[in-house]
């Protein structure tokens, strides 16, 4: 576990010789690669959002596309196309900008639901469907998406299905004063460095997520992330008033998504078994797009976040 945290680490410094903070994203990402997740993110333009997966991608050794969604964005722009081949007769397989190891889906919700649909088996399946055939994606296979406020003008609210297939949602916001000045600095010269070294390669990402299976995880634990997600369903079991703010609680992909995060971030910090602080640490980023709030919640200042926070201080770890 030791040796999988250092090169995670070696990782972590590589990126950040080139972006300067966004620390908790690159951790994010990197959980999401070693427990086969995928991550949305919400933030203005100009963060980073985009740098920071494409060198991640080069530190890794990993291919890396990146798609504008847009509204006129057909399913064929993103999977690939059947190409007829008149002098054979036969059609060729073109394959689309979604067959790479790390693709950024910038602007998300700006495309129709046609091109959603496509996306959703690519990350539930880890295949594409072109005519007949279906092809495997690379291994491994992360989708990093951003979006926009669903207030402003050209975007679609995503289907639900698919926002629970992301593992992480992230609110990314402005650098400090410190980290903007460093920012200004690099970016600022002549030539600034936007490329790193490989440091590991893609089949130690595959091994490690073989290695998050030896992360222990006591039996408590087990029950109190169970505890945790019921709270977001039936908030009185947890002793919360808070059912008339909640449309529906945390799907069961939730649990599994805790016990992953919480194993992933153990490996981080060099421990092969779970603490509290694991699962709290991963509790908001992952169940925060996955319980809906009602016109109520929202008429009172609720938000999915508060809720988690208000789950997460009353529900404790069984003693017993």
């Amino acid at each position: 576990m030791r040796e999988a945290a250092a090169l995670l680490d070696s990782v972590r410094e590589r990126v950040g010789s080139v972006v300067v903070g966004q620390q908790e994203l690159v951790d994010r990402l990197l959980m999401a690669l070693i427990c086969n997740g995928h991550v949305l993110i919400e933030g203005i333009p100009g963060i980073a959002k985009t740098l920071t997966v494409k060198v991640l991608a080069q530190a890794l050794n990993a291919d890396f596309s990146r798609v504008q969604f847009t509204p006129d964005l057909l399913p064929g722009d993103l999977l690939g196309t059947l190409l007829y081949q008149p002098t054979e007769g036969t059609f060729r397989t073109e394959k689309g900008p979604i067959f790479a190891n790390v693709v950024l889906a910038d602007e998300i919700n700006r495309a129709p639901a046609k091109v959603q649909s496509a996306l959703l088996e690519a990350m539930q399946e880890g295949q594409v469907t072109l005519g007949k055939e279906s092809h495997d994606l690379p291994r491994p296979f992360l989708v990093m998406a951003t979006q926009n406020p669903i207030e402003q003008e050209g975007t679609y609210e995503l289907p639900e299905a698919q926002i629970d297939r992301f593992m992480f949602k992230l609110l990314v916001t402005y650098p400090t004063i410190a980290e903007e000045q460093e920012i200004m600095r690099r970016m600022a010269a002549s030539a600034p460095v936007l490329d790193v070294e490989p440091v590991i390669g893609l089949n130690q990402i595959v091994q490690m997520r073989k290695l998050l299976d030896n992360v222990r995880c006591d039996q408590k634990i087990e029950s109190y992330i169970l505890r945790l997600v019921d709270a977001t369903r039936h908030p009185a079991n947890a002793g919360l008033d808070l059912a008339g703010y909640i449309r529906y609680g945390a799907s069961p992909r939730a649990t599994i998504y805790l016990l992953k995060g919480a194993r992933a971030r153990a490996c981080l910090n060099q421990r092969d078994f779970i603490i509290p602080e694991d699962v709290k640490d991963v509790a908001v980023d992952i169940l925060r797009h996955r319980i809906a709030i009602n016109y109520r919640a929202e008429a009172a200042g609720m938000t999915s976040v508060k809720l988690v926070e208000q789950i997460l201080a009353a529900v404790e770890i069984d003693s017993k």
